[in-house]
């Protein structure tokens, strides 16, 4: 039997990349997805090319009082996602302390707001999940990207620890790998490929991941009802290549 069949599930950051992904693998199942992020027309987009009936919700997880009012308004989730985050990147020595603050607010605080403000207005069913999504660099560091591993590493201990508290809601972290979403749109396609194919080869995968890798893990947390404290990696391999 499908578990996932008529469960309410939100996708915070679900307009592109993985939370996109993962609301399209939700769907598929039955499940009753909204969308949620601060791009109204991004989440309209992707909200018709998922189709089932998808609903979208402008959320700016920044934005904690409007976090606060958004949960306090709805029906009770069976599972939600935090896929929404903006880090910007570089050396300690580097990087402004405003871009490294805006990194720790967007993908830390950002979740972290989240998480307080569906436990306090309870809004998420028993034995329901909520599911973070944070990086391999929490366990391969990079000397070019600190920051971004010590955010990660956070997450995941901040949902070890909310699977304490907030049982019997279970509580955990998918943890991507390097994934080709629209993270590296910036780079030409040249670029692109080149550091796509140059990865591909250091990895035991072999290959880059997709999105879609990485919802598969989502939805194996959430229909797990044994799953919780965990962090699965979908890597290729990198953390121990």
């Amino acid at each position: 039997m499908n578990s996932l069949q008529s469960k309410r599930v939100l996708i915070v950051g679900g307009s592109s990349g993985i939370g996109a992904a993962a609301a399209q693998a939700f769907a598929a199942l039955g499940a009753q997805v909204t969308i949620a992020s601060r791009n109204a027309q991004k989440l309209s987009e992707a909200a018709a090319k998922i189709g089932h009936g998808v609903q979208t919700a402008v959320l700016d997880t920044a934005d904690a009082a409007a976090v606060d009012a958004f949960f306090a308004a709805q029906q009770p989730y069976d599972h939600v996602v935090i896929s929404a985050a903006q880090t910007p990147s570089g050396p300690v020595r580097q990087l402004p302390l405003d871009d490294a603050y805006q990194a720790m607010d967007s993908k830390f605080w950002g979740a972290y707001r989240v998480a307080r403000a569906v436990a306090r207005a309870a809004r998420i069913a028993d034995g329901g999940s909520l599911t973070f999504v944070s990086g391999f660099l929490a366990v391969r560091p990079s000397g070019a990207s600190v920051l971004q591993g010590a955010i990660n590493a956070a997450l995941e201990a901040l949902a070890r620890g909310l699977a304490l508290e907030l049982s019997p809601v279970r509580v955990n972290t998918v943890s991507p790998g390097l994934i080709a979403t629209p993270l590296w749109s910036k780079l030409s396609d040249e670029a692109r490929a080149g550091m796509f194919e140059s990865a591909a080869n250091r990895l035991p995968a072999k290959r880059v991941g997709q999105p879609e890798d990485v919802a598969n893990a989502i939805v194996y947390l959430a229909s797990t009802p044994y799953a919780t404290g965990s962090t699965v990696l979908v890597d290729g391999g990198g953390a121990i290549a």
